[in-house]
């Protein structure tokens, strides 16, 4: 069987991967080992949060799958961060886990140029040192010119739990143990990382009269704009603590945890530690809160995020009964922790593709990232790429500039991980310019430009930016200081004139203000208002912006040899070849690169022209 593109892996990167080069006209095969578990929310029932409903609005806004699908399975709303500017606000949803798969399986299948194909990819085919295609286990040959590497937690897979051990990047789920020796015999830069998960609980032994609940939001927005309203029943999530009987049991069996006696040396996410590691670190505090989220409708499972552990199994249950309201509670499936393989993502370029190996490209854990949301965003760079690659058209190419997607590929492939990679705000410098709630606006002309966009999305782009375009006209009518005031906004009589979209930059302007009323879509004309109002901070942030394009300009040679620059410390040399910087601009993101040695490498890169 020929086709354009592969994708190996049915997880959050996989699936985005696979409909996004299948959007771009590719013939895309997306290839598993169980076409049942596509989609599947292998750790908590949420996608968004702070700095990943970012990730995930900006997927959506390139027509991809994540945000439609948590609307669809969507039983819990809320905005992190509410009370912060909404730059910095994080739209989360807690899904039910089977509605979830189901939506995702359904895109795919309507999926026009997708074919799913059930089996195990053994090893990768190669031709003159390009990518040819992948042999399955049953010794059948699929052919492609490109192919994605979406493994999740199964490359090469460990499972932690206690004492036990077993192959795997799933409980029951088997591990890719021949891809990844086939990997490391390629001398791709490879090491281990792990993750964890907790123990699954039996909501009905659960005593939630002395749990506090955290409703969903009362405000009805969506995850993804392509969403008319919410469908299904909305759950409350449940808020406890731990206390010091749950610290004195995990402290006194830290020498059963794998994370403790050696036998896991893999770093895990610092952002989202095991219960075991926050007790080790942080044993001053008299507790941790427990956030009980429900997994779906249709079951009585809980998620206890904030307890993900390796103990083993007594010790979990010990744990669990020694947190308010959870004394009776029944553990379903324990928890473990999942040691794996991944590619140093200073490995690829800026398309996610290895050009160690043209056609070959990374998303998802692979590259060092831990979360739904970075994977998914991963696959929809590295997908579109590949159909690129294959099909000779245009790349991806995302800046920091303009999306958190382009902070997070920057980030991999110049910083590279020493723990799993997580999202967050503070890692885009331009954030002001990055909220949530413009995501459409920022990307819809580079999305439609590339060919990523359904015809259902495309309309409604269309739409849009008509209404937007009455929005700026209906805004610069000029209205004097005395008009805005006498409509009850708090401002001076200084005499001026300005637009109504210069008077919402004021403090305590408001739309009433400027505005005798206008029918527009509430939610754009929400985000209008704020783009006014973020106007003057953006503004001051475009010459930093003007700077950094500048000095993306002047490209590097990729032969370029930085031993030989003088002046350039041991340390700086390890990190630029590592990292193997296309432009100027790139080197000066590289930690520890000095405004001194990007003078000496521009000098010397001139010289050696």
């Amino acid at each position: 069987m020929q086709f354009d593109v592969i994708v190996i892996g049915g997880g959050h990167a996989g699936t985005e991967a696979a409909a996004a080069a299948a959007r771009r006209g590719a013939r895309t095969a997306l290839l598993s080992y169980d076409l049942t578990k596509l989609g599947a929310m292998s750790c908590n029932p949420a996608i968004g949060g702070l700095g990943k409903g970012h990730l995930v609005r900006e997927v959506d806004a390139f027509d991809g799958l994540i945000g439609r699908a948590a609307d669809v399975a969507g039983i819990h709303y809320r905005m992190l961060n509410r009370s912060k500017g909404t730059a910095v606000q994080g739209p989360r949803v807690q899904a039910d886990r089977t509605r979830y798969a189901a939506a995702i399986q359904t895109m795919l299948r309507a999926q026009p140029d997708l074919t799913l194909v059930e089996g195990e990819a053994s090893a990768l085919v190669q031709a003159g040192g390009r990518i040819a295609g992948v042999q399955l286990a049953d010794g059948t040959v699929l052919e492609a010119k490109a192919i994605i590497l979406a493994t999740g937690t199964f490359l090469g897979g460990r499972i932690f739990r206690g004492e036990e051990r077993e192959l795997g990047g799933r409980v029951g789920e088997a591990a890719a143990t021949r891809l990844a020796a086939q990997l490391r015999a390629l001398t791709l830069p490879m090491a281990r990382l792990k993750t964890g998960t907790p123990p699954r609980l039996d909501g009905r032994t659960i005593d939630w009269s002395r749990i506090a609940e955290q409703p969903s939001d009362a405000d009805r927005w969506t995850m993804s704009p392509m969403t008319p309203h919410r469908t299904l029943p909305q759950l409350h999530c449940g808020v406890t603590r731990t206390t010091p009987a749950t610290h004195d049991a995990i402290r006194a069996a830290l020498d059963r945890s794998p994370l403790f006696s050696g036998a896991i040396d893999a770093q895990g996410p610092r952002y989202c530690p095991s219960i075991e590691d926050k007790i080790h670190r942080f044993g001053d505090r008299d507790g941790h809160q427990i956030f009980l989220e429900p997994e779906g409708l249709g079951t009585p499972l809980i998620y206890p995020n904030g307890m993900s552990t390796s103990l083993p199994v007594d010790v979990q249950q010990a744990m669990i009964s020694s947190v308010p309201g959870l004394e009776r509670c029944a553990i379903v499936t324990p928890g473990y922790a999942v040691e794996y393989d991944y590619v140093d993502p200073r490995a690829l370029d800026a398309t996610l593709g290895l050009p160690q190996i043209p056609g070959l490209y990374c998303a998802g854990q692979i590259n060092g990232t831990t979360g739904y949301e970075e994977a998914a965003g991963q696959g929809l760079v590295a997908g579109a790429n590949a159909a690129a690659f294959a099909r000779g058209i245009e790349p991806l190419l995302l800046e920091r500039a303009t999306s958190y997607l382009g902070v997070m590929v920057d980030d991999l492939i110049l910083q590279g991980v020493t723990e799993p990679y997580r999202m967050l705000t503070a890692r885009a410098e331009f954030r002001l310019r990055l909220r949530a709630d413009n995501a459409e606006t920022r990307l819809a002309e580079a999305a439609g430009q590339l060919g990523l966009l359904g015809a259902a999305r495309a309309a409604r782009y269309r739409q849009r930016a008509v209404a937007r375009a009455e929005l700026e006209a209906h805004f610069a009518t000029p209205l004097t200081a005395t008009a805005v005031h006498v409509r009850g906004a708090p401002i001076g009589l200084d005499g001026a004139r300005r637009s109504g979209k210069e008077w919402l930059r004021f403090p305590g302007v408001e739309l009433a203000h400027v505005s005798k009323g206008i029918d527009s879509d509430p939610h754009l004309l929400a985000e209008f208002i704020e783009d006014a109002r973020y106007a003057p901070y953006i503004e001051r942030q475009d010459a930093e912006v003007a700077a950094l394009h500048a000095n993306d300009a002047v490209r590097l040679s990729l032969e370029l040899d930085f031993a030989a620059v003088p002046g350039l410390s041991n340390e700086m040399v390890e990190k630029l070849t590592a990292s193997r910087p296309e432009t100027l601009g790139a080197a000066s993101r590289i930690r520890g690169i000095t405004p001194a040695a990007l003078s000496a490498i521009l000098l010397h890169a001139r010289r050696a022209a």
